[in-house]
């Protein structure tokens, strides 16, 4: 079935330009993300695109009428009409008490085990709503546990934060006794 360039190129836009904590994409100060995160970030936010490659992307870019894209590398940026309220700097500070992790079910046991990872990505990305946790956990598939940080008593205990946007943190590791998941009996 051919890739539907529209709506990927759609989304691509949302992405990159407007929500890439919506995604957990990691944009540089530059406006790149490396090509394989978003890939991935595509591959699961939609079914029918488990099989998106490298080309496609280039393909939506060769069609597309208004040059919104460019390619460099490995690396992937929108070229205007970001509405993004600031880069995703990796800048150390103290994070707000409570932020909020969206997470298949499947995954909470393995976490409340060994803490949070940042698995195939840089950093843990975290929300600073439970709304925005719930947004990215459900693009994983079924309804996600939306899990507690205590994120001002990590950082107190040494934990490092890096301050993203007005929606996210990052962080490299979130250790287990900091992590509480309330709605984790709710989502079986």
């Amino acid at each position: 079935m051919a890739t539907d360039l529209v709506q990927l190129s759609k989304t691509v836009s949302h992405a990159l330009r407007h929500a890439p904590w919506l995604y957990e994409l990691e944009v540089d100060e530059g406006g790149w993300v490396p090509v394989d995160d978003l890939l991935q970030a595509l591959r699961e936010h939609r079914a029918a695109w488990r099989g998106l490659k490298h080309d496609d992307l280039q393909r939506m870019i060769v069609h597309s009428d208004k040059a919104r894209f460019e390619l460099d590398g490995g690396r992937i940026r929108a070229r205007y009409g970001h509405s993004l309220p600031g880069k995703l700097a990796r800048t150390p500070a103290a994070p707000p008490s409570i932020l909020y992790h969206g997470t298949p079910s499947r995954a909470v046991p393995a976490i409340l085990s060994e803490g949070l990872k940042p698995m195939r990505r840089q950093y843990v990305h975290l929300s600073t709503d439970d709304d925005t946790a719930r947004q990215v956990g459900g693009r994983k598939g079924g309804r996600p546990v939306i899990l507690v940080v205590r994120a001002g008593e990590a950082h107190a205990a040494g934990v490092p934060f890096y301050a993203g946007n007005e929606f996210v943190w990052l962080a490299d590791h979130v250790p287990p006794p900091f992590l509480d998941a309330p709605d984790a009996s709710r989502s079986s």
